[in-house]
């Protein structure tokens, strides 16, 4: 088996137009490369430390509540994504929002791959499958300071519908619902 850096070059798209995403369970195996990910300086600027989170991520491989998740294009692993049920946590901040409504977290762990339309991209895109599923919302919660993922959030179809402290600090509530139709 080939060691990460010893891929051929990457023939990834360079922005997200037209891509199709895939989402695949996060297993033990990956923790190295997501601590890799987490270790960049524009994942690391809004994650935790890395030794924190892969501790977290690992404890929710087999967790009810949080489903950690790899994102892949074109069969190449390009980030992390979570999505989580705020009713399945006692006194989670966003237990209040409508029974059924799921929370995702993300990062595009690739440095050149971050600011070329991927982010909106990939949510569109989980967010139409949670959507499939049956969730009547979904919430994302971006630090008001990180002015491009509330872009990309925004140009996904997300409306900011409130400000929450949570365990991680000041947040930028953001939601979009199945009944506002199809997303853009």
């Amino acid at each position: 088996m080939a060691k990460q850096g010893d891929r051929a070059p990457s023939r990834l798209s360079r922005d997200g137009s037209g891509s199709r995403y895939d989402f695949r369970p996060v297993t033990e195996a990956d923790l190295p490369m997501i601590a890799a990910w987490l270790a960049e300086p524009h994942v690391a600027e809004w994650w935790d430390d890395p030794e924190t989170e892969i501790a977290q991520i690992r404890e929710h491989i087999d967790s009810i509540s949080v489903e950690p998740l790899i994102i892949e294009l074109d069969g190449e692993p390009i980030g992390y994504m979570q999505s989580y049920d705020p009713h399945l946590e006692d006194g989670h901040p966003y237990s209040d929002q409508p029974f059924g409504t799921l929370g995702i977290d993300l990062s595009i762990g690739r440095p050149e791959l971050v600011g070329r339309g991927h982010g909106s991209a990939i949510v569109r895109q989980f967010v139409e499958q949670l959507f499939e599923e049956g969730a009547p919302r979904v919430i994302i919660d971006p630090d008001p300071s990180n002015g491009r993922a509330i872009r990309a959030y925004e140009k996904a179809g997300f409306r900011a519908i409130g400000r929450r402290q949570s365990e991680y600090g000041d947040a930028v509530l953001m939601a979009i619902d199945a009944e506002d139709g199809d997303i853009e």
